[in-house]
Parts: structure tokens; C-alpha cells; sequence
């Protein structure tokens, strides 16, 4: 969690990869290979772009805790935006 904004990954998910945001009540979903949001009506836009460069910055973890959710794994913490 990063300026209000809640990042999650949820087991048994679909591919391609992504994950699932919170901010104020609305809900997103991203791509992790390219930030896109692909489903979130009414996200604001302020915290679509800084969960939008927090993924491009944390690309590789991302991925690695996708591997891991595959895995039935353990996922690591990444750091957020405000850190």
C-alpha cells in the first residue's frame, strides 16, 4: 500500500499477468509487461499514473511474485511509491 492506493495479487489467477489495485472505493487492474490499465472505470487518473510508474519501476518483482503465485508460493513485499 502507497498513498492510499492498495496493490494486490490474487492466487489462481489468469493469465497475462497483472494485478489488482484500490483507491477510494474504485477498483483497477493492470498489466504488469506494460502498466496498462485494462479495467477500471472511474479510477483517478492521479493515482492511475502513480500506480502506473510504480509498476513500470518494479517491473521485475512483479513478474517474480507472478512466478510465484503460480507456484502456489509465498510473495514478497515489494516496496511502494512512497519509499
Amino acid at each position: 500500500m502507497f498513498f492510499g492506493i492498495l496493490i494486490k495479487m490474487y492466487y489462481e489467477e489468469h493469465n497475462p499477468p497483472h494485478f489488482h489495485s484500490e483507491y477510494q472505493g474504485f477498483k483497477a487492474i493492470f498489466l504488469i509487461g506494460t502498466a496498462e490499465m485494462i479495467e477500471g472505470k472511474g479510477f483517478p487518473l492521479k493515482a492511475r499514473r502513480i500506480v502506473q510508474e510504480w509498476c513500470l519501476e518494479h517491473k521485475k518483482e512483479l513478474v517474480d511474485n507472478w512466478r510465484l503465485m503460480e507456484m502456489g508460493k509465498p510473495l514478497f513485499r515489494i516496496p511502494g511509491a512512497d519509499q
